[in-house]
């Protein structure tokens, strides 16, 4: 089911920091009540493989996220003392250390059972016991939400487990949605920062057709 246009969830998840807190937080409130933009990725399991590329990446544009008054919020399904023991792992050894944003540890999958994100790929009921039997690890894709200052999906996206994310595009569709929030355009294919965008009709399209693609 797609979020896009829709309200984020409006749930409470433990999270933890690079200083040892457990705390909750609700990626919609931050939102609303910060005023800010949020964008929250999924990755699938600490203590893995390309995810610390991927929180290191997030962590090393975290100042630009800041620049455009963005939160950061990583998540997965592990429980907030694993996220401490791969938050205090230095890089050389596979670890996390210096990740300072707060990283979501769903690990009773309320939230990402929301969001289906989970690596399910089969259910199965067993009458014998009673319980639901799956296939898959069970685990987050990488998942990737950008969430306005209401509250509202922008964009999400779901990478599979191998497809590690590029964070330069997100710091682009970030730009795009504020230039489409403060000058009421509408941003074409490949646009960056500082490119023309274009008016939202008919004649805004042929002018831009014109101007670019011939």
């Amino acid at each position: 089911m797609a979020l896009v246009g829709k309200k984020f969830p409006n749930l409470n998840v433990d999270a933890m920091n690079d200083l040892g807190d457990t705390f909750k937080v609700n990626v919609l409130e931050e939102a609303i009540n910060n005023k800010k933009k949020v964008l929250l990725f999924w990755y699938p399991k600490d203590f893995t493989f390309v995810c610390p590329t991927e929180l290191h990446a997030f962590q090393a544009a975290l100042g630009e996220f800041e620049k455009r008054n963005t939160i950061v919020i990583g998540a997965s399904c592990d429980t907030p003392e694993v996220h401490f023991a791969w938050l205090s792992t230095a890089k050389n050894n596979g670890g996390i250390e210096g990740v300072t944003y707060p990283l979501l540890a769903d690990s009773n999958r309320n939230l990402s059972s929301i969001l289906g994100i989970l690596d399910i790929t089969k259910e199965t009921y067993d009458e014998e016991t009673g319980t639901v039997q799956v296939e898959g690890d069970n685990v987050t894709y990488r998942a990737t939400y950008i969430i306005d200052e209401d509250g509202l999906v922008q964009h999400e996206s779901i990478n599979n487990m191998p497809l590690g994310r590029n964070v330069n595009e997100y710091l682009r569709l970030i730009d795009a949605l504020t230039h489409v929030q403060e000058k009421g355009e509408v941003c074409p294919a490949n646009w960056e920062e500082g490119k023309e965008a274009m008016q939202a009709n008919a004649k805004g399209t042929a002018e831009y057709l014109k101007a670019h693609l011939n």
